[in-house]
């Protein structure tokens, strides 16, 4: 099968066709001939006006399967990553069982060979996510799991937080921690601060955030090894990391685009598809969050993705899971926003990710194989609960404009138009 990416911009500091028009052959999921020449192929797509970058990659989603099949599956989860551009995606291990034995790990890899998505599995840090026991860490690293967290949960127990990193140092082993003293946080609803009086729902305080962070890097910087906290959404949390990078500690951190797009204003709806944790913030922390990401002090942009069925979602607030959809539109939100510059946005989804996770960097560039995001930054478009491909619909997008369209994936010799 031949494919004709016809005058695209070419979007990949990696590659020598850097910033030029080209015209990209692929066949049989190779990258075959980047030229000006006019080529032929037995499908032809008009770029004009659209930018190829390599594909992008989410470290943190949640496909739900095995065990929560009917609020996503392997099939549908891959599906939705593709139409929001990524080509590879780190799944968390909050499944049914556990991601903690290496049979999970090589059902999730025989089920993602059969879709262009490739998945990549993080192991549980601890047995059952508990935070008492460690798992056979070593075990699964060998079986395939690409990095160690306790998903949603926070890693309590200092003692094994301590141990852990010191048991990833033999093979390089990534642990990511959702940063939460949850003493701090029973019964929490939202973000703490005046909405959430004015709402009468029990506050989230950043506080919960920023000891655990603290904790953490100075675990680090005990035992050694890395460490990467996901969600972050404390300013102070971010200066913590700033100060530990400082001092020779090698310290990552993500941030999911819902936190960047809404605040806890936006609750006063009371949507409980805006019910997430960490809870959405203040508008003036978002305005501070933008800048870290921007400045290069947070590292990656995550989807988050976290499907919920209507039972869970359709609930009196203080009574709805929490979690939002975000493979779909992760893209299009941020790039609606304007608030960063197109090549750092890619960056954040493509490159930085697959460095902290180890990954092999992609390139466009002849004789490489085509693992590609095709997109329109300019493409406007609407949002239609239709357009969904996830089995769950808990998102606050629906309806919502958005500028920057993902037209079509490449990866694993397959390919999906999408629009």
């Amino acid at each position: 099968m031949s494919i004709l990416i016809k005058s695209v911009e070419i979007l990949d500091p990696s590659s020598p066709h850097h910033g030029a028009v080209k015209n990209v052959l692929i066949t049989n999921g190779m990258i075959t001939s980047i030229s000006d020449q006019e080529l032929s192929a037995e499908q032809v797509i008009d770029a004009q006006g659209m930018v190829l970058s390599v594909g992008f990659m989410d470290m943190r989603a949640s496909f739900r399967d095995p065990g929560f099949e009917f609020k996503e599956d392997i099939a549908t989860g891959s599906l939705g990553a593709a139409y929001g551009g990524f080509t590879e995606v780190a799944l968390l291990p909050n499944t049914q069982p556990q991601v903690q034995n290496k049979d999970i790990i090589a059902y999730l890899k025989m089920r993602s060979a059969e879709h262009l998505v490739q998945i990549y599995p993080m192991a549980n840090l601890t047995i059952d996510a508990k935070g008492e026991e460690m798992t056979e860490m070593l075990d699964l690293h060998h079986a395939g799991a690409i990095a160690f967290t306790d998903a949603n949960k926070p890693v309590w127990n200092t003692g094994v937080m301590a141990k852990a990193l010191q048991y990833l140092q033999p093979f390089n082993g990534l642990l990511i921690n959702h940063a939460e003293e949850q003493e701090l946080t029973k019964y929490g609803q939202m973000n703490e601060g005046y909405i959430s009086t004015y709402l009468g729902l029990k506050g989230i305080p950043k506080l919960a955030e920023e000891l655990m962070i603290a904790r953490d890097i100075e675990l680090l910087r005990y035992s050694g090894g890395k460490i990467h906290f996901s969600r972050v959404s404390s300013p102070k949390s971010l200066e913590l990391i700033k100060a530990g990078r400082k001092s020779g500690l090698t310290i990552t951190c993500d941030i999911a685009v819902h936190q960047l797009i809404f605040s806890d204003k936006d609750l006063t709806t009371f949507d409980s598809n805006l019910k997430v944790n960490p809870p959405l913030r203040s508008k003036e922390t978002v305005a501070i969050l933008w800048k870290a990401l921007a400045d290069g002090v947070i590292d990656v942009i995550v989807s988050d993705h976290t499907p919920q069925d209507e039972e869970s979602k359709k609930l009196e607030f203080d009574q709805a899971a929490f979690g939002m959809l975000g493979l779909e539109t992760a893209f299009a939100a941020i790039n609606t926003s304007g608030k960063l510059e197109l090549a750092k946005l890619i960056a954040k989804f493509t490159t930085a990710p697959r460095e902290i996770l180890q990954l092999p960097q992609p390139q466009i560039a002849e004789g490489a194989k085509a693992n590609l995001t095709l997109f329109d930054p300019k493409h406007e478009w609407r949002y239609e609960e239709k357009m969904i491909k996830s089995k769950s619909k808990n998102t606050p997008f629906i309806g919502r404009n958005f500028k920057g369209r993902v037209k079509a994936v490449f990866n694993k010799g397959k390919h999906v138009v999408c629009y």
